[in-house]
């Protein structure tokens, strides 16, 4: 009996120091990118920026903006509901929209928390199975993952003469990329690895880190036969394209509410908004200091200096995640209330 109670209260304190390391793990988290952001920011010109605000930003183009990230959203949201439908349940359009909105409010909160949220309230209000629908998510995050690795070949294989300028014209950067390519530490230690790994695979096959990289590459092939196999894949596809297309307009057009980035190309535009994606997907809330950061680095490639690069950065960012919040916080009030049961009426 004691050795019971042993295992529950071991259980319990286990379970409390998971809970008490993953708080920590978000605050360290939240902690880096409010660091990076001061580091930013901390010299801006805060009467140059006001200026700019009130008297020189286009702010239709904002809004222009605002509504292709609102298309984006419910095009995500019919793109969920495709991959549902094998499920033997269509949830109504509403609710997958909601949930959506809501799991983005989530992310800005804790990270990587948004998936489980919209999960658990589809489920809920759909009565839909949790773990289904957490493998749908899987599948739609390879995909996405999938998009923004295409955006990025196409800016290699389009910007490649722009970056190699930029580095030229900034020797340290040019020197510390060159110095990483031709340490004979890369050189050496990579195919030594390689070696080991060979030699120890046995081993390794019963490790934490093998288990974990099997278990991804796994999702991926599961991730895809599902798609392979969908009834409606090319609608699908479709709206995966439409997404990240609805994405990079959304930053783009931001272009055009500024002087100084109103001349630049598309392609610039498709150059920021890769690297700034890169940024967001830093294990930060809201990618705050990292998007800015990789934004302003990316503008500067094409001569926009740093001080102006931020300005962009903080109206670009702020407005996106402004949008989500006023539609993350709308979704988690009305959800209850749409999803209401009509009392039985009496005899």
């Amino acid at each position: 009996m004691n050795g019971k109670i042993n295992v529950v209260i071991h259980q319990k304190d286990f379970s409390l120091k998971k809970k008490i390391f993953n708080a920590l793990k978000y605050l360290a988290f939240f902690a880096v990118g409010a660091v990076l952001f001061w580091l930013i920011y901390k010299d801006m010109d805060i009467d140059r920026m006001k200026d700019v605000l009130q008297n020189d930003v286009k702010y239709l183009w904002i809004w222009v903006a605002l509504f292709l990230g609102l298309l984006s959203h419910i095009s995500r949201s019919l793109r969920w509901n495709l991959m549902i439908e094998p499920l033997s349940h269509k949830p109504r359009l509403l609710n997958t929209f909601l949930a959506v909105m809501t799991g983005y409010l989530m992310n800005l909160v804790l990270p990587r928390m948004g998936e489980i949220s919209r999960c658990g309230i589809l489920a809920r209000y759909e009565k839909l199975s949790f773990a289904q629908l957490i493998g749908t998510v899987v599948t739609e995050r390879l995909i996405d993952l999938l998009m923004l690795m295409l955006f990025t070949l196409v800016v290699v294989i389009t910007q490649f003469g722009q970056i190699l300028g930029f580095l030229q014209k900034n020797p340290g950067i040019e020197k510390n990329a060159v110095s990483i390519f031709t340490s004979p530490v890369l050189w050496i230690g990579l195919p030594v690895i390689i070696v080991l790994v060979i030699i120890y695979r046995k081993t390794l096959k019963h490790t934490l880190l093998f288990r974990k990289v099997n278990q991804t590459v796994t999702l991926f092939k599961e991730g895809f036969s599902s798609v392979r196999t969908m009834k409606k894949k090319w609608t699908f596809i479709g709206h995966s394209f439409f997404i990240w297309l609805m994405y990079y307009l959304m930053l783009y057009v931001v272009f055009f509410s500024f002087d100084f980035t109103r001349l630049l190309s598309p392609l610039a535009g498709l150059t920021t908004f890769v690297l700034a994606s890169f940024g967001m997907v830093a294990p930060v809330q809201g990618g705050i200091g990292a998007w800015h950061f990789m934004a302003m680095e990316a503008l500067s490639i094409y001569g926009v200096p740093n001080e102006d690069g931020k300005i962009f950065a903080l109206v670009a960012h702020t407005t996106m995640n402004a949008m989500i919040i006023v539609l993350g916080i709308i979704s988690l009030l009305i959800l209850p209330f749409i999803n209401r049961r009509p009392k039985a009426t009496e005899a």
